[in-house]
């Protein structure tokens, strides 16, 4: 039986939100191919991650040394290698994060795999949906080779349900390599506010706040949701790149997305527009946001997201 080998993501022994969608595409995988879904967690005191994932009833293998304390993409990947050919994996899916994005590639060059990127749909065990020129195609790729590795979007799969009976765990021995790279320090950014790719509301501002985000941080903080922004707000330093929404910035799909003073350039809907419910609030009513708005708004922001947000309150 075919092995489809889940690569989970944990960050101080917690295991990430993302990591539930990808299983959802694992076990997808698993359907087209008739294959059983195991799971992997790497790092260093991973054993809450493991007993967490092993709830949603597939077999959890760790790998938890010292070594691979940091997620180092030189270290994981290895790790990452010597696990899928060992439990003998026809299949290496994990979610398409920042994470994902770095050891897929050197997961894939290690086994000699080809790698399917980004995935938005599993067709059958070898074809995938996926998006090209910004979203504005979704083009169908096979991959040929024996084994395969999957990144897939992790707003485009549902989160996985927890099972009645538990998966085993089962830890896992891989050497580390003789690493090239070290690391020296992370520099967490921390906020009272949601994290973006797992906040169910978000509230984003373009160059329209002209650097002002007062009203994009004030409606927010009455709404519980997390602050966004446009490229052109994080290449004029208006706001740090942790917050850019868009094709090479963050990939979101909230309940309810509040779009205020962004034009709606190409590149930003392909991060927002798989958004449930979108809300723009736009001077310039032939603004392209409008066109995949559900509700919009011709106003000044300045003046409308302080009203919204008085209006909030007197509900609360």
């Amino acid at each position: 039986m075919a092995t489809i080998l889940l690569i989970a993501e944990q960050a101080h022994g917690q295991l990430k939100k993302a990591t539930l969608n990808a299983l959802s595409a694992a076990q997808q995988l698993a359907e087209k191919s008739g294959g059983q879904v195991q799971a992997l967690v790497v790092g260093n005191g991973v054993s809450s991650a493991a007993q967490e994932l092993a709830a949603y009833g597939v077999p959890v293998h760790a790998v938890d040394a010292p070594a691979f304390a940091h997620a180092l993409a030189e270290t994981h990947s290895a790790a990452v290698a010597a696990a899928a050919k060992q439990l003998g994996a026809s299949s290496v899916v994990v979610a398409a994060t920042a994470y994902g994005k770095d050891i897929a590639p050197r997961v894939a060059a290690r086994l000699g795999a080809g790698l399917a990127s980004d995935v938005l749909g599993v067709v059958s065990q070898s074809q995938f949906r996926r998006a090209m020129w910004a979203g504005n195609a979704i083009a169908t790729v096979e991959v040929t080779t024996p084994l395969k590795v999957v990144t897939v979007r992790a707003t485009e799969f549902p989160a996985a349900q927890r099972a009645q009976a538990p998966g085993a765990l089962q830890p896992l021995k891989v050497d580390a390599p003789a690493a090239k790279t070290k690391f020296v320090e992370f520099n967490e950014v921390k906020s009272t506010r949601p994290e973006l790719t797992d906040a169910s509301v978000v509230v984003s501002g373009g160059r329209g706040t002209k650097g002002d985000f007062k009203p994009i941080e004030a409606l927010a903080d009455v709404l519980g949701a997390a602050v966004g922004a446009s490229r052109a707000v994080v290449d004029a330093g208006w706001q740090p790149n942790d917050l850019q929404v868009g094709q090479t910035g963050k990939v979101v799909a909230p309940k309810l997305y509040i779009a205020a003073g962004i034009s709606g350039a190409i590149q930003h809907l392909a991060g927002m527009k798989g958004s449930k419910t979108i809300v723009a609030v736009n001077k310039d009513p032939e603004a392209p946001i409008f066109q995949v708005a559900d509700y919009g708004l011709v106003a000044d922001l300045f003046k409308a997201l302080p009203e919204l947000a008085e209006e909030l309150k007197k509900l609360k």
